[in-house]
């Protein structure tokens, strides 16, 4: 349980090091990133969320695609919130926060049949992608290389989402 001291501190920013003499975030890159971070942090928990309790036909193949997922968007969100530091943002990863800021619709609690979490999750992944594409070219102004990691997460996800909808697709023919 936390204590009352913990539940008054806030996030609070480091002095600027810059040891390295890097690139320094502004903030609506520091936003920026944080959108995308804040995403990834909560599709790894709806992704966690489904594996542990779909119920149903093709119950295998979907718990383990569903680690690949949460794999993803655990190795991403490390990958954007080491990012920002590199950039001296402070990212803010933290459960309340994650829950107050994220875009992504909340998973239903108990049990859920497999074909209705391969909609639920493809949702999820998809809505992770669009936060990344509204912030894209933003991120991509102000520094290239935060861009290029939003592209293979964008790749990557955007394979998972396929992968997902396929399993209930019907050929458009």
């Amino acid at each position: 349980m936390a204590t009352s001291a913990s539940k008054k501190a806030s996030a609070r920013t480091t002095p600027t090091e810059n040891a390295e003499g890097g690139f320094l975030a502004d903030d609506a890159l520091a936003k920026n990133l944080q959108a995308v971070l804040v995403d990834l942090t909560a599709l790894h928990l709806v992704g966690k969320q489904a594996h542990w309790n779909i119920v149903g036909p093709n119950f295998r193949d979907l718990h383990l695609n569903l680690d690949e997922v949460v794999a993803i968007a655990r190795d991403s969100s490390d990958d954007v919130a080491e990012r920002m530091r590199a950039l001296h943002a402070t990212p803010d990863g933290r459960p309340d926060v994650v829950a107050e800021q994220t875009s992504l619709a909340e998973f239903p609690a108990g049990e859920v049949l497999t074909h209705d979490a391969i909609d639920l999750m493809t949702a999820a992944v998809e809505q992770t992608v669009r936060t990344m594409r509204t912030v894209h070219d933003e991120v991509d102004e102000a520094d290239p290389t935060s861009a290029d990691i939003l592209h293979g997460v964008i790749e990557k996800l955007e394979q998972q989402a396929w992968f997902l909808s396929a399993e209930t697709r019907k050929p458009a023919s």
